[in-house]
């Protein structure tokens, strides 16, 4: 178990940002996330204020991660897999089963919902496609599905949907989950199908699932689950509900109206800039911090 007095769950430029403002007023802070999840990862930046020309956004993640650091976040580079308010604070568990304990808790996640962008899955959205298994997942009791993706919360919910559903595939190309969640999913009876999902075929409804390889797969339902947990469903996790585009509504100090929850960056809606993201990393980071201090031991 870690204990932290704020824990920051994402790793890009918001969450980085947050974590060297949060540290930096002296309370211990843990970020958890990956930045090579972080949609500045491999991209390249030419509109930010003292940054000339195009810079490498993975340079940039590197240089930040130091910073923070240096400052005296604790980085665990993991993806979290469930989040929960407990014993009048927050705690988190990630992929490796590593426990967080927190008095506050920053979401900068990002932007989440990833798309798979095959045939059939927007047309056949509600009727069988599902981006959120932890959600519609009673509603397939007895029933086949499959899940897709190769990472986290694909694992997550390939364990999960066993509870429900009669059969699950767990269709992935390439896996980037953990050997721990692989092991779990499959100890729970999923079974991995490695290879790529080609269409999502249906009337009225789902009914099966084309593969690269040439498999059809006869199924009621479809979730596709392309990384880690979402920002949405970690949100709910914590009694923050999101709006409808999945985004995190909060105030100037980046305050989502539940005590000791702050959230910032791309999470909170557009300008999806890292302008943006880092001024309101600032804030939350500062905000989240502050609070604990005004509040420990009370």
């Amino acid at each position: 178990m870690i204990n932290a007095d704020v824990l920051i769950i994402g790793a890009g430029p918001a969450g980085l940002q947050a974590a060297i403002h949060a540290a930096r007023k002296k309370v211990s802070v843990v970020l958890v996330g990956k930045p090579e999840n972080s949609a500045l990862a491999g991209a390249h930046i030419e509109n930010y204020l003292g940054v000339p020309g195009k810079a490498d956004g993975s340079e940039i993640l590197r240089i930040g991660t130091g910073q923070a650091e240096g400052f005296g976040c604790r980085m665990l580079k993991e993806n979290v897999t469930s989040a929960a308010r407990k014993d009048g604070g927050f705690e988190i568990v990630t992929e490796t089963d590593e426990a967080v304990r927190a008095k506050a808790v920053i979401l900068a996640t990002g932007i989440s919902r990833v798309k798979l962008g095959v045939p059939g899955e927007k047309e056949l959205f509600g009727r069988g496609v599902s981006y959120c298994a932890a959600c519609d997942g009673n509603f397939y009791k007895g029933k086949v599905v499959a899940i897709i993706g190769g990472e986290t919360e694909a694992a997550a919910s390939a364990e999960l949907m066993t509870a429900y559903a009669s059969k699950v595939y767990w269709v992935a190309k390439d896996i980037a989950a953990s050997e721990n969640m692989v092991r779990k999913a499959s100890a729970a009876g999923a079974e991995l199908v490695r290879a790529a999902a080609k269409a999502i075929k249906g009337d009225d409804r789902v009914n099966s699932l084309e593969l690269d390889n040439g498999t059809v797969l006869e199924l009621d339902g479809v979730f596709i689950e392309l990384g880690a947990k979402s920002s949405a469903d970690l949100a709910m996790d914590l009694d923050v509900m999101p709006e409808m585009d999945d985004t995190i509504k909060v105030d100037a100090s980046c305050f989502t109206g539940i005590e000791g929850v702050y959230a910032c960056g791309d999470v909170t809606g557009k300008p999806w800039q890292m302008a943006k993201a880092v001024g309101q990393g600032a804030v939350a980071g500062t905000a989240a911090a502050e609070w604990v201090r005004a509040n420990v031991g009370k």
